[in-house]
């Protein structure tokens, strides 16, 4: 087994959404998993199977990135102006994958304990913690900040969730804007509090 961080999601009220709506929403998160995967030089190792209409897995050997992924994800789905949102079950633990990386084959705690958090996922949360405790507690906290994003804050977020993200000036020039305007919108989406929080928490688990 190996140490993983495992995400479990489910589309909310998807019924609602058009089929086209819902396979949107997947590849966007499909396409996040593979962003993630290149956070770090050499590349994370990621994986991602559709489970099911509307539900989703990511695993990662990263065990430390799972709240910063799971925000990354939530902005992504935001900053494209679509109707669906997800809920996101986080997991650490070990884990086995097949040599192929299907995750549909895959087993181990990590995966039972993102899978069971899901489930007992319930009423207006979006995001929890497996771990419990103060890991827990930020990332309802995180949840509670991600679920007021704008468009325009979740696509500014996104920009620097990374870790290895471009400086301000960079993503202003690639937006097209003003890096002051850059700068509100990093602010009023709270980020500077969110990332602080996140670093302490990945330094803390890679201790």
């Amino acid at each position: 087994m190996m140490a993983l961080c495992v995400l479990t999601g489910d589309l909310v009220a998807s019924s609602a959404l058009a089929p086209k709506e819902v396979d949107a929403a997947l590849t966007t998160i499909e396409t996040a998993a593979t962003e993630i995967a290149n956070w770090q030089s050499p590349a994370i190792a990621t994986h991602f199977a559709r489970r099911g209409g509307d539900s989703w897995q990511i695993s990662i050997d990263a065990p430390e990135l799972g709240l910063r992924a799971a925000l990354y994800i939530a902005a992504c789905l935001n900053r494209n102006d679509t109707a669906a949102v997800t809920r996101i079950a986080i997991a650490r633990g070990t884990g086995t994958l097949s040599e192929t990386g299907d995750l549909n084959a895959a087993h181990g705690p990590v995966f039972v304990a993102s899978g069971r958090l899901l489930t007992n996922l319930s009423g207006h949360a979006l995001m929890a913690h497996a771990d419990g405790g103060a890991m827990h507690a930020a990332t309802r906290l995180a949840d509670y900040i991600a679920s007021g994003w704008t468009q325009t804050q979740a696509r500014t977020v996104a920009a620097f969730l990374q870790p290895n993200a471009p400086n301000r000036a960079e993503v202003a020039k690639s937006f097209g804007v003003t890096r002051q305007a850059v700068n509100q919108s990093l602010w009023s989406a709270g980020y500077p509090t969110i990332e602080e929080a996140l670093n302490a928490l990945e330094t803390e688990a890679g201790k």
